[in-house]
């Protein structure tokens, strides 16, 4: 039964992470993790503080 309750858990937490991101990318947003990911250009690696802004 606990086994169970934790695969549910599990589910629902990548259920909500994988909804976060296809929200995310489906209103325009290309950095999902940046901070400035509504400004960035795309490359999250590059993409530090004083560039975004």
């Amino acid at each position: 039964m606990e086994t169970i309750i934790v695969i549910v858990i599990l589910a629902l937490i990548l259920g909500g992470a994988v909804r976060y991101i296809y929200k995310a990318k489906k209103s325009g947003v290309k950095c999902i993790g940046c901070p400035s990911g509504g400004k960035c250009a795309g490359n999250c690696s590059c993409c530090t503080a004083e560039k975004c802004e």
